[in-house]
This record gives C-alpha cells, sequence and structure tokens, in this order.
C-alpha cells in the first residue's frame, strides 16, 4: 500500500517539541510501560493506557469501528482501532517481540481508512518503551 502523502516515522526524542498531544500520549504509555513491564498481553496495555489518558484528562476512544470498504460498498464487516486519541491520534499497540513492517502497514491501512494523519505505534514488549515506539504521518 503506497500512502497518497509521504509517511514519515520518527523517534520520540523528535516528537515532542512540535506535538503536544502525541508526547502526552508516549508519556502516558511510558507510565503504563515502568509500571507494567514487557510481556503482558495487548489488551492489559489498551486497559491500563486508557486508565493513564483518562487521569491524565486526555480525551480518547477505544475500540473505535472502521467500516470496511470494498468496490464502494460499506460490508457489514469493520475494523476497529485500538485508541483515537483527540479524534486526531490513531495509536496501535502491538506486545510484540518484534515490530515487523505488516505492522506499520496496518496502522497505515488505519489512517488512510479513518482519514487520520498521525499515528503512534507503540511495541510494549521492550525493555525500554521508547525503543517500541514509532510515530508515523502521512
Amino acid at each position: 500500500m503506497t500512502p497518497q502523502r509521504t509517511q514519515r516515522a520518527q523517534s520520540t526524542a523528535e516528537v515532542g517539541e512540535r506535538d503536544p498531544l502525541t508526547h502526552e500520549v508516549i508519556g502516558a504509555a511510558i507510565a503504563v510501560h515502568k509500571a507494567m513491564g514487557p510481556g503482558l498481553l495487548e489488551s492489559v496495555y489498551q486497559v491500563c493506557l486508557a486508565h493513564e489518558l483518562r487521569r491524565r484528562r486526555v480525551a480518547f476512544q477505544t475500540g473505535v469501528r472502521l467500516p470496511i470498504m470494498y468496490n464502494g460498498e460499506a460490508l457489514k464487516a469493520h475494523l476497529r482501532l485500538d485508541l483515537l486519541v483527540e479524534n486526531q491520534l490513531v495509536v496501535e499497540l502491538k506486545s510484540v517481540e518484534h515490530v515487523l513492517p505488516i505492522h506499520t502497514a496496518q496502522l497505515l491501512t488505519y489512517l488512510k481508512l479513518s482519514g487520520q494523519h498521525l499515528g503512534l505505534l507503540i511495541n510494549f514488549n521492550v525493555t525500554r518503551l521508547v525503543d517500541g515506539i514509532t510515530r508515523l504521518a502521512l
């Protein structure tokens, strides 16, 4: 899949100054990772991150449904976003040994289908969470 605009992956150090929302979500994810450590299921991290965002008074939705459009028709199936933060940041959570290109492709597809332009792919199964965070912008 080739996005219409250029995708750019950025390190967490590049993000904070220009993007306070992404910085806040990364801070919340780091707090969860410090408390829970690596090796748990994605669903555990999702519940904990939702709790941490709520505590920080950051608006978000979990399990946002994206309709599957095929040949101009909405099918009866749908995709689900892990988190949509402030109606502008798609967050895809993972707990895997290695992030693979298919994980990045999944987030890019979610961005395209949702009409959003900014996403975070967060892999909690790492020793240092900053090593498991990728920011994508379309």
